[in-house]
């Protein structure tokens, strides 16, 4: 019997593989620790995004190689060789990989070393699982995804879609929600395309959990825009359940229709318009959620503006910016790639936008009062989420897992700020 350390980066995917990789260890008969100094092995799951994602699994795996260790996540099936160079003896295990994880270990813990980057034939859905947060059940709908996108690592890391049977997501959902979970997160590498493989979609999916019995709150993850015209009416429709966040991450990149060509996204900008407008049509107060990239190779300063305006135009609640940059193996790597200083004013420009759109979205909410899922505790306080997934943070004593009815009161730079009214 080894403790075992583990940490896990990236996206919700990744999170929810670290729960599973810990409930492998814990069912192999070792034991959990949270000091990576006074562990018999070192995992960490590593997410390979962007360069500043993968300079920081860089820094850990050089933090953690005092132990035996195993790198995992999308890192090593993308950079093998990034992997090896800052730790030669680390073993690895891939994302689609876990129905090896014991056999990996074992061999560590004999002094041993095994690359196991293969998919396997193990479904991710019934696993057992370490929750990182016993309120919130992250369930894994699929692996690898359909889209092309040159800018993008995902899809040598995890492949292409593969969809787990919608009886089993909905077992394992029941799991979670008998297990004590409030807030189950339905995740994979890309929603949008769920099903597609099997005769299903994403609605029929949402559709089905929301007709699981119990008190608990559902919010559906990232879907990229390039599906919207296939399911948006119905996906629009399956929303109309209480049970489901007001709630959309569909990442955009470029409000440029040529970047979006040169990217691969297989979406243009009205897509991404057509899908905002349905949906705060259809349900007034909802958050939208999305991405962009500033300084792709062939974005000029006119296919730059175009995006300013996108935003300006759409006001999405959340804006996740990245600056590019050239990922190993992408096609997008191989372009001429445009001046570290102009990427930069371009990210200051769109930062400085988005926060003035965060901060205009935050203040229609003040004197907002209703009901609040608290899932996750906070510095000075706890967090909880309303129907629209907004966090609201207070001070007051409050248990996670529970519902109150909360006055929104304040907004301090991105956060609300609430006291309990009931």
């Amino acid at each position: 019997m080894a403790k075992i350390f583990i940490e896990a980066y990236g996206c919700s995917a990744s999170f929810a593989d670290s729960e599973m990789i810990s409930g492998l260890i814990l069912n192999g008969g070792h034991t959990l620790t949270d000091d990576s100094s006074k562990s018999d092995l070192n995992i960490v799951v590593t997410c390979s995004v962007k360069d500043s994602t993968a300079n920081k699994m860089i820094h850990r795996i050089k933090s953690l190689r005092s132990r035996p260790l195993i790198v995992a996540g999308c890192l090593p099936k993308a950079e093998r060789d990034t992997v090896e160079k800052f730790s030669k003896d680390a073993s690895m295990l891939g994302p689609n990989s876990l129905g090896k994880t014991l056999q990996v270990i074992d061999s560590v813990l004999k002094g041993g070393r095994q690359v196991a980057l293969e998919d396997t034939d193990l479904s991710k859905v019934g696993l057992p699982k370490v929750r990182l947060n016993p309120t919130v059940g992250i369930v894994e709908i699929a692996s690898g995804c359909m889209s092309e996108c040159t800018f993008c690592q995902t899809k040598l890391s995890k492949g292409e879609l593969s969809s787990y049977r919608l009886g089993d997501i909905v077992r394992q959902v029941k799991s979670e929600v008998k297990e004590g979970c409030k807030e189950i997160w339905l995740t994979s590498t890309d929603n949008g395309c769920y099903g597609f493989d099997i005769g299903s979609n994403l609605p029929c999916l949402v559709n089905a959990v929301t007709e699981i019995p119990g008190d608990f709150m559902i919010r559906v993850g990232m879907m990229n825009p390039m599906y919207m015209p296939r399911i948006k009416d119905s996906l629009i429709d399956s929303y109309g359940n209480d049970k489901v966040f007001k709630f959309l991450h569909i990442p955009v990149q470029s409000g440029s229709d040529k970047v979006l060509g040169d990217m691969k996204r297989g979406h243009t900008a009205r897509t991404f318009r057509d899908t905002v407008s349905k949906a705060r049509e259809r349900f007034g107060d909802f958050t939208i959620s999305t991405d962009i990239i500033v300084g792709f190779p062939s974005e000029t300063e006119g296919e730059f503006q175009k995006t300013v305006s996108l935003l300006d135009e759409t006001k999405p609640d959340i804006v996740n910016l990245s600056k590019y940059s050239a990922r190993p193996g992408t096609d997008a790597a191989r372009w001429e790639q445009i001046d570290a200083a102009e990427i930069k004013r371009r990210s200051k420009l769109i930062f400085e936008q988005i926060s003035k759109l965060s901060s205009e979205s935050n203040k229609k909410w003040i004197g907002w009062k209703g009901r609040v899922l608290f899932d996750e505790r906070a510095d000075k306080g706890i967090r909880g989420r309303n129907f629209a997934y907004k966090a609201i943070y207070v001070k007051d004593k409050v248990d996670i897992g529970q519902y109150h009815t909360v006055e929104i009161t304040d907004v301090i730079g991105k956060r609300l700020i609430g006291k309990i009214a009931s």
